[in-house]
């Protein structure tokens, strides 16, 4: 019996089945671990050149000359161009604003006349192997007329200020004042307390284990020029390469292959990149470029520089009436592509609220530019910034009022949803009391409050932070900053083979999340395969058909919810062809363990690979009208403000008054991530989210003389936590699924870096309740906490300055 009805999807998974909810070990593991994965460095074709770039050594000024003659003559050198020589689109990053809010401006790839940062690719240099390119960078005679640099807030912002864009009137690139609720001032004059913070954060490096770099090629087989990248977005990089270069998308093949991490740096487009395909084209042989550490610590895409000035309003029972907030980001010398400058203060604007109920909100947000290098989007992108500052309000408000700080929150935090805030989001089913609640628990029960109390003479502190992360932006979230490029939605395909395989394509991709195992739990439960029976296919333009990549924890959230369905479809289509074979009706059949048998009498059963052999090579005997071949498509975008992932952190440290040193004694964190597709991979996204966070509370900065060097060219100089920093880190989860993922399952990327700094930053603030003296900005210096142990407020004020 032939049953033609529509297939029907099946209900969502909101908890495990066999694969979901499992640790299964990662699949991808075995070749990183053994040396056997392949990096962009590791690829090798015959007659490939290499590059590096002529850099500027002056932060701002113009080049008065460019002198690469001894360069082409150099031993080995294949090419040298300027600006001039290469005819290549300058990169443009829009909002879908007015000037008033938003100035676009220009990233050249090759910069002509004027620099502005240290580092600034001014040529690219192309020889026969890679220490001829470096000796050759040598040759290159340059001569400036430098001017005076911006290198903070304060002078971008200062009367008579030198213009880094001509175009960006008082170097403001972004100046939007997204909410003023009608009562915040009424709000302030009624209220039994006010706290105010003003809070700066350090300047850092993203730090991928893998560099930037590029080897790109002319197929002529295929006429199309093809690029490996270490990106996040390869159809993005693919847009842009092709209009920069004037060549049809379809021309250009953009491949990632194994990648050593990217967060969130390697999700804009890099003129670098450009430039090396400009010439492989031009020369017709594969040119590859490796960014060394040096350039990717002074030249490489940096984030995190903001100032904070923000002030809240409480009630006599310690309930917050309003904020009101100032926020300047240094986003450096241009907006990145396609996110551009406002990605740190918009963010930073439309969720500061976050987990707290909040009934007057008041924000003005800005972007300065500045003689350094540009910024990007870095994990957690202003989140721990802001979120380290409205944590400070709270533990400020609750020593002017009297009251615990870990009850102020609770009288504070959302516990009835749907709830919509005053920054006109509405905030899904999330777990923020209860992960309060438990994370102060276990800190109880281990003795932690217990020590800080019995033990005066040690200089113990603790510290919490509460927090959502926003997951799963869809293309309405983007599409409320107003952005020209609006990303959001993913599409995946999938095809079973003759044997009952499958192959699924996801438009995200991995740097490290393990998308090779987790798409895969999905998949296989979908479909009662085993995992071993599921291939992930990412990271390339030819075999995708359109995706925006991974950030902002949307793999899962968003494209693990098109695999789904996507597996759902191809469920359908298998069952429609084993009811018709097995002559019963569609909803008497189901589906596992690589089969299709009888609801009714389960001993009869098809496997996948008879089905697949009939829809392949017998496609005569397939139902009236279904198509040949098992293959089904799905698309999967969220119409909302997504779902929000929450977590509630706890530091324990220890303070050390002759040295300023902080030891941090214990970390827990209770996260909600809705469900976890692989709670080992969470616990893993947390640890390393938390160990990133640290690095910013108390130890990484990239920092500048008056004139705009970079004074950080080395890890002798910046200074990057090791595993003897970072303590053993407690998770605990809780599960409050997700009701529009096709999962359950919640984003898990950012969390463990939007929590650490505020945790951190109280419990070392608890740890100095004896001296009077309370710090607010990151990176906490050993400097400032033996100074405050002193109470040596002048020798405070400058070091923080």
């Amino acid at each position: 019996m032939t049953n033609t009805s529509p297939i029907k999807p099946d209900a969502k998974l909101t908890r495990g089945g066999a694969w979901v909810g499992t640790s299964v070990r990662r699949r991808e593991d075995l070749r990183l671990l053994t040396g056997t994965g392949r990096f962009v460095d590791d690829l090798a074709i015959p007659g490939m050149l290499h590059a590096q770039f002529v850099r500027s050594t002056i932060a701002a000024g113009s080049v008065e000359l460019l002198d690469l003659t001894a360069t082409r003559a150099a031993a080995g050198v294949r090419a040298a161009w300027d600006s001039t020589d290469l005819g290549i689109s300058a990169i443009i990053a829009r909002l879908d604003r007015p000037l008033a809010e938003f100035v676009p401006t220009e990233m050249p790839i090759l910069s002509g006349r004027q620099v502005r940062f240290v580092g600034e690719p001014l040529a690219i240099v192309v020889a026969e192997d890679q220490y001829l390119v470096e000796d050759a960078l040598e040759d290159a005679h340059l001569e400036y007329q430098p001017t005076d640099a911006i290198t903070t807030i304060e002078s971008a912002l200062a009367d008579g200020a030198p213009l880094v864009h001509r175009e960006a009137v008082n170097n403001v690139l972004v100046d939007v004042s997204l909410f003023a609720t009608p009562n915040v001032d009424r709000a302030f004059e009624e209220a039994a307390a006010v706290v105010s913070v003003k809070a700066k954060t350090g300047r850092q490096n993203a730090l991928p284990l893998e560099t930037r770099g590029a080897l790109a090629y002319w197929d002529d087989r295929a006429e199309q020029l093809v690029m490996y990248t270490p990106t996040q977005v390869p159809h993005l990089v693919r847009t842009v390469t092709a209009k920069s270069l004037g060549l049809a998308e379809s021309k250009v093949r953009v491949v990632v292959p194994d990648m050593g991490g990217g967060f969130g740096i390697k999700c804009v487009v890099g003129r670098e990149e450009i430039a090396v395909a400009a010439a492989a084209l031009e020369l017709r042989r594969p040119v590859k470029w490796i960014e060394d550490r040096r350039d990717a610590l002074t030249a490489s895409f940096l984030a995190r520089e903001q100032a904070y000035d923000v002030r809240a309003a409480f009630d006599a029972e310690g309930h917050i009436l309003a904020l009101d907030a100032d926020v300047i980001c240094d986003m450096g010398a241009y907006s990145c592509y396609p996110f551009t400058a406002g990605i740190e203060p918009l963010m930073a604007s439309a969720e500061m609220p976050g987990v707290y109920k909040v009934p007057e909100y008041r924000v003005r947000g800005r972007a300065i530019t500045s003689n350094k290098a540009p910024t990007a989007p870095y994990r957690g992108v202003s989140r721990p910034q802001y979120v380290m500052v409205v944590e400070r309000l709270m533990e400020r408000a609750a020593r002017e009022l009297g009251i615990d700080p870990v009850e102020i929150r609770r009288r504070n935090l959302i516990t009835a949803f749907p709830y919509t805030g005053v920054n006109q989001i509405t905030y899904d089913p999330g777990s923020y009391l209860e992960s309060l609640n438990l994370c102060e628990q276990i800190l109880s029960d281990e003795g932690w409050f217990e020590l800080r109390a019995s033990s005066p003479e040690r200089h113990i502190g603790i510290g919490f932070a509460c927090f959502s992360e926003r997951t799963g932006y869809g293309s309405s979230a983007f599409a409320a900053r107003k952005m020209d490029v609006v990303p959001g939605f993913d599409i995946s395909d999938i095809s079973m083979d003759l044997d009952g395989t499958v192959a699924v394509t996801t438009g995200t991709l991995s740097h490290g999340q393990s998308h090779e195992t987790t798409m895969a739990q999905i998949v296989a439960d979908k479909l009662g395969l085993d995992i071993d029976q599921v291939k992930i296919v990412q990271g390339d333009t030819d075999r995708i058909k359109y995706g925006f990549g991974s950030f902002a924890s949307r793999s899962i959230t968003i494209g693990g919810s098109a695999v789904s369905l996507a597996a759902v479809k191809l469920g359908g289509k298998l069952r429609e062809i084993a009811a018709h074979m097995l002559d019963t009706h569609i909803d008497n059949v189901e589906l596992g363990n690589g089969q299709v048998s009888k609801v009714d009498d389960p001993t009869v059963a098809l496997r996948y690979s008879d089905i697949a052999n009939v829809a392949y090579l017998k496609a005569h005997l397939l139902p009236k009208g279904a198509e040949p071949g098992l293959y089904a498509s799905a698309s999967f975008d969220v119409n909302g403000d997504g779902t929000f992932s929450n977590a509630t952190h706890g530091a324990v440290v220890e303070l050390f008054p002759d040295t300023g040193d902080v030891k941090i004694l214990r970390y827990h964190c209770v996260e909600d991530c809705g469900v976890a597709i692989n709670p080992q991979v969470v616990d893993g996204q947390a640890r390393g989210g938390i160990a990133q966070g640290i690095a910013g509370a108390l130890f990484e900065e990239v920092t500048y003389d008056e004139t705009g060097q970079p004074l950080v060219a080395s890890f002798i100089d910046y200074r990057v936590p090791t595993a003897c920093e970072i303590p053993d880190i407690g998770i605990s989860h809780l599960e409050t699924p997700c009701l529009f993922t096709e999962t359950g399952a919640k984003g898990a990327g950012e969390g463990g870096t939007i929590g650490a700094p505020a945790a951190i930053l109280n419990a070392v603030n608890d740890g100095l309740r004896t001296t009077g003296v309370e710090l607010n900005d990151t990176p906490i210096h050993p400097h400032a906490v033996a100074a405050a142990f002193v109470n040596r407020e002048k020798d405070l004020q400058e070091v923080i300055r």
